[in-house]
């Protein structure tokens, strides 16, 4: 029952975009974060989301406080890691509430900046804008960095928040940071903020490849109804300065047809590794019998070459009364399928509760367990560990804990600091009915999996008294990449699951 609400409850969250919004900051360091800007806003006030007690405006000796659109922390503690929300008052007396997770990174020495404190490339012509900046008045830039090293050469050009690399090359890819001075009421604290630059590549061109339609395809259409034709193709890596995707009729360009009865439309867009695609729809207004003579061909050209497909139409066969009662039985049989799949969309984890409540198929056994389960995740210094620890400390246990009931043991949350680690882990999932191992890319690549991922694999396969739930937070493809141990646990439970 566990693992089925996990699954539903997975798959309901990554299909939906989050509402909050996440800061990371240095121990020890300045923190301003703010609330969006509404024009029709009147007051903003500020919580905490746990507690719901309001933030107050600066007092003697507060180190947070709220005013308006702004939260400060100054400076940051450990302690300040968690959830606030800021509430928006409108003028028509409606409120809208955002959700900011604050997490606090610990200061370690010899490590220049946590990799968490990282903003994305927002640029690759050579401008790096200092993260955040804006959110603190007048402060002033000290140093900048690269790879945590002071930036120095005359190809760098400073200016007040910015930087500018002279021709950006390949070489220059990697993390800046921009150090600054925050100055409030006397006091001074430093702030730090690393944004990652990729450098533009120049664009290259591809030989054309039309992906649809297929060449010689016959499509069935019906006279006198409107109809489009969609062409789209692939021309090369980034955008290509010679790309066309057009349609002719019978070898004549549709711009020098009848503009009243065909007209295109096109458009661009960028996919997987910069792939440069252009798409040129041509709509007909009314189907006439000509154009079941005629051949309409797609075209793309780029700076190699052109490629061309061609189609052809015909008229839909009639439908005789058998046929109708046939597709009318099938669309009532959709409909009705799809009513079920929305409803069971939106209710489904309130189904599984309700038919737990009612028939209590779970129940906890006297075995001397603590907690329903023990959760893995990778620990990493990269972007990808910021949504996993998102989903870790703040997605599983709003659900599973909060509103499904169980209880789960988090590293770094259930483990008390001055704990020895590894006996603590040990311990911990001694007392763990189930094992969930979260698989990303990270847990994949690394080559020296983390002691609890030892020692949850080791219960699973040794002493065999111990199920895993894996759980994959991205698309892993085939398995063959993974650690032999995690291999043979997936194998292992799918024997399980075919007997």
């Amino acid at each position: 029952m566990m693992e089925y609400i996990l699954l539903i409850f997975l798959s309901t969250f990554l299909s939906v975009s989050m509402t909050s919004e996440t800061f990371d900051a240095m121990e020890g360091e300045a923190l301003v974060i703010k609330c969006p800007r509404w024009s029709s806003s009147v007051k903003t006030t500020w919580y905490y989301t746990d507690t719901n007690k309001i933030i107050p405006s600066e007092e003697e000796g507060s180190r947070i406080f709220s005013l308006n659109r702004f939260l400060w922390f100054l400076p940051t503690s450990r302690e300040d890691s968690g959830n606030y929300t800021c509430v928006i008052l409108f003028s028509n007396n409606h409120t809208k509430s955002f959700n900011m997770s604050v997490q606090v990174h610990p200061y370690k020495k010899g490590v220049c900046f946590p990799s968490q404190i990282r903003y994305p490339n927002d640029t690759g012509r050579g401008k790096i804008v200092c993260p955040t900046i804006d959110n603190y008045k007048n402060a002033t830039i000290i140093q900048w960095y690269k790879d945590c090293k002071p930036l120095q050469g005359e190809r760098y050009i400073k200016e007040e928040k910015y930087i500018f690399i002279n021709k950006p090359r390949k070489e220059d890819d990697g993390y800046y940071t921009c150090q600054f001075i925050y100055t409030h009421k006397g006091n001074v604290f430093n702030v730090s903020a690393t944004r990652i630059f990729i450098s533009k590549e120049k664009h290259s061109p591809l030989q054309p490849q039309i992906l649809f339609p297929k060449n010689k395809e016959v499509i069935e259409v019906e006279l006198g109804a409107a109809f489009s034709l969609t062409c789209q193709a692939r021309l090369g890596i980034r955008k290509q300065p010679l790309a066309h995707v057009t349609w002719d009729v019978d070898n004549i360009p549709v711009k020098e047809l009848d503009t009243s009865r065909f007209h295109e439309k096109t458009h661009f867009f960028e996919g997987p590794a910069h792939e440069y695609y252009r798409e040129t729809t041509l709509h007909i207004t009314e189907i006439k019998k000509e154009d079941l003579q005629a051949n309409f061909t797609c075209v793309a050209l780029n700076e190699m070459k052109n490629t061309k497909a061609t189609v052809m139409l015909k008229l839909k066969a009639p439908l005789g009364f058998p046929n109708v009662l046939l597709i009318a039985g099938a669309l009532v049989l959709l409909v009705t399928m799809a009513v079920s799949v929305t409803l069971y969309q939106y209710f489904r984890v309130d189904i599984v509760l309700l038919y737990r409540e009612i028939f209590q198929p779970y129940s906890v056994k006297d075995d001397g367990k603590i907690y329903d389960a023990y959760v893995i995740y990778p620990k990493s210094r990269t972007d990808e560990a910021n949504f996993v620890e998102y989903f870790v400390y703040q997605i599983m246990p709003d659900i599973l804990e909060n509103k499904c009931g169980y209880k789960l043991c988090i590293f770094g949350r259930d483990i008390y600091p001055g704990e020895d680690t590894a006996s603590a882990i040990e311990k911990r999932m001694q007392k763990s009915r189930r094992l969930i191992i979260l698989l990303t890319h990270h847990l994949i690549n690394c080559k020296e999996p983390a002691y609890d991922q030892h020692i949850a694999l080791y219960n699973a396969l040794i002493q065999n008294d111990t199920k895993v739930i894996l759980l994959e937070m991205e698309t892993i493809g085939t398995y063959e990449k993974l650690q032999e141990s995690l291999r043979f646990v997936i194998k292992k439970q799918d024997e399980s699951s075919e007997t």
